[in-house]
């Protein structure tokens, strides 16, 4: 298996979302500065990019889900992708090795309203089983 960040954790509640879990397949993660980075799907220029707390292969990252406004009205669904990134790497973040499979439709969390905002934000396993985001009107 190609080097990932394994989720174990998804914490969203009071205004945040907070992703918890390991680094697989990099000797040498625990020398670099790790980013936890949201990137638009319908813009790929648009990152949103936070510090990673890594503890040996461990990390944990989290944001502000107000953070997700911008600037043009929001009409339909917008998706979002997580990634952790030290500048040389780009690791897809998501659920593997559980032995649980279509993730989508089986893993459903809360979803977090923006405060003086018409849309919420909710965490969601893709068909790949990599974690995302979804803003929603």
């Amino acid at each position: 298996m190609k080097p990932h960040a394994e989720v174990e954790q998804v914490w969203p509640r009071d205004g945040r979302i907070r992703v918890t879990g390991r680094l697989l397949g990099l000797d040498e993660a625990r020398e670099r500065s790790w980013r936890l980075t949201l990137t638009r799907r319908s813009r790929t220029d648009h990152v949103l990019r936070y510090d990673a707390v890594l503890d040996g292969e461990r990390f944990a990252g989290e944001f502000k889900v107000s953070e997700l406004a911008f600037q043009e009205a929001l009409s339909g669904a917008e998706q979002w992708d997580l990634h952790l990134t030290d500048g040389t790497h780009k690791l897809r973040v998501g659920r593997k090795l559980d032995d649980i499979r279509g993730k989508k439709a089986i893993m459903i969390y809360p979803v977090q309203p923006v405060p003086g905002a018409d849309f919420g934000v909710q965490p969601y396993f893709t068909v790949e089983d990599n974690l995302s985001l979804e803003c929603r009107p």
